[in-house]
């Protein structure tokens, strides 16, 4: 399958990427079919520097079904080759992930008082103090040694 992609150059710290047409198998940085143009993302979003494209190569390569990868979608869509991506939501990954655990517990206790949240808030319990035990249990062992 033929992926419109970034493939990196540059130094280190200081990447360049170049959008290109290649294989899907074929290594991020490796063997690609044709260069379309490149991507500077250290420069401001206003500056003409930032994206250079090769709009009739690209339009040929959609054409003959090429897919973008979800970056390069959004570069196409900002230049109006195709139309913008929906963009995604993760809220929850700003939040560190031991806080995204308690919330969840909380927000499946708290969600509906039915008959099956209140069934399943004494098995997770139950999970729990079965875990404490075994992880206490190999540190009592070392300071006997």
């Amino acid at each position: 399958m033929l992926k419109l992609r970034l493939s990196r150059g540059g130094t280190k710290k200081r990447p360049v990427y170049k959008i290109v047409v290649a294989e899907s198998k074929f290594a991020r940085d490796g063997r690609f079919i044709e260069k379309l143009g490149f991507f500077n993302p250290l420069l401001p979003k206003e500056k003409k520097e930032r994206i250079g494209l090769e709009s009739e190569r690209i339009k040929y390569w959609l054409s003959q079904g090429a897919q973008p990868t979800t970056r390069v979608a959004r570069i196409l869509g900002e230049n109006n080759f195709i139309p913008m991506p929906a963009s995604g939501n993760n809220p929850n990954k700003a939040i560190p992930k031991k806080e995204r655990n308690k919330e969840a517990e909380a927000s499946k206790e708290g969600s509906s008082e039915g008959e099956k949240p209140a069934a399943d808030a004494p098995k997770v319990e139950a999970k729990k103090e079965e875990a404490k035990p075994a992880a206490d249990a190999p540190k009592v062992e070392a300071k006997k040694e």
